[in-house]
């Protein structure tokens, strides 16, 4: 009995192995691979999918991306771009949704479109008549070669970021502003009028310190963290951040010094440094 539950055990293993191995079908990769991208923005977030060719030693744009005609941004299928929330794109009010990301380089000018017709391969297929939105943008003569086509945002901040779309020596930088600060604004609010040991002080403070929104709030909230956290030096950081922001250099002096008194007691390098640098700005 033992051995053909054992036979019936090794038979059921090699059956599903054989399956599985049946029902993978062999592949070849693509020769453009495909990237998914997602930048936290705001209170929501932007995805964009899109295919990467090569140089390859070949001219790119004038070449084999001839100028004046749409291209899909990308390889294989258009590429798309999700906003989770309402964006500002070069100044154009977008709403939140999934679009197609084509482009009609120029030498001196490219033309950006957002394309409500998603799931297109290549630009055979595009319709203007779909267009949500076409801008203008300036594009870059970049030193380092880039092979890769390559989708990327830097300077981001809660309420901005820079999308460049980059290839061999040419960047294109595209600027996009979210639209939600009255909503973040209200968040906070509701958020600081909860249980007191669990108020995002340090998100609070620095939101309003960097969008020059009310200071005389944000300090109000620093001085209720440092009570709170009396030992903590990033709360000393930002109240003589606000000092400083606020006119009152010598507070922001004596703040900054506490700050790196306390760092330097729990070994924090990092907040010694910033608080000196809060010193250093207040003494220019």
């Amino acid at each position: 009995m033992k051995k053909t539950v054992t036979y019936l055990f090794t038979m059921l293993i090699a059956c599903v192995t054989l399956n599985t191995y049946a029902q993978q079908e062999p592949r070849i990769p693509e020769a453009s691979s495909t990237q998914t991208i997602i930048q936290d923005f705001g209170l929501g977030k932007i995805s964009i999918t899109y295919s990467r060719p090569n140089v390859k030693g070949r001219k790119i744009f004038g070449g084999i991306n001839p100028y004046g005609q749409v291209w899909r941004t990308g390889a294989n299928w258009a590429t798309t771009i999700t906003f989770s929330e309402n964006v500002l794109v070069e100044g154009n009010k977008v709403p939140a949704g999934t679009y197609s990301l084509f482009s009609i380089p120029e030498k001196n000018n490219w033309t950006i479109i957002l394309n409500k017709t998603v799931k297109q391969w290549g630009a055979y297929s595009y319709k203007q008549a779909d267009d949500l939105l076409r801008f203008s943008v300036k594009p870059i003569d970049v030193k380092e070669k880039r092979e890769t086509f390559t989708i990327a945002f830097a300077n981001s901040t809660t309420k901005s970021t820079d999308m460049y779309i980059i290839w061999d020596r040419t960047a294109v930088p595209i600027h996009m502003q979210t639209d939600d600060d009255a909503q973040i604004t209200a968040n906070i609010e509701k958020l600081m009028q909860g249980d007191i040991k669990k108020r995002p002080y340090f998100n609070a403070i620095q939101y309003y310190y960097e969008n020059d929104k009310d200071l005389k709030k944000a300090m109000q909230w620093a001085l209720e963290a440092e009570k709170l956290e009396p030992k903590a030096p990033w709360f000393k950081l930002w109240k003589a951040r606000v000092q400083l922001k606020m006119g009152n250099k010598a507070a922001a002096i004596a703040t900054a010094q506490e700050g790196i008194k306390l760092a330097k007691e729990s070994d924090d390098d990092e907040y010694v440094r910033l608080n000196e640098a809060v010193i250093g700005q207040a003494k220019d």
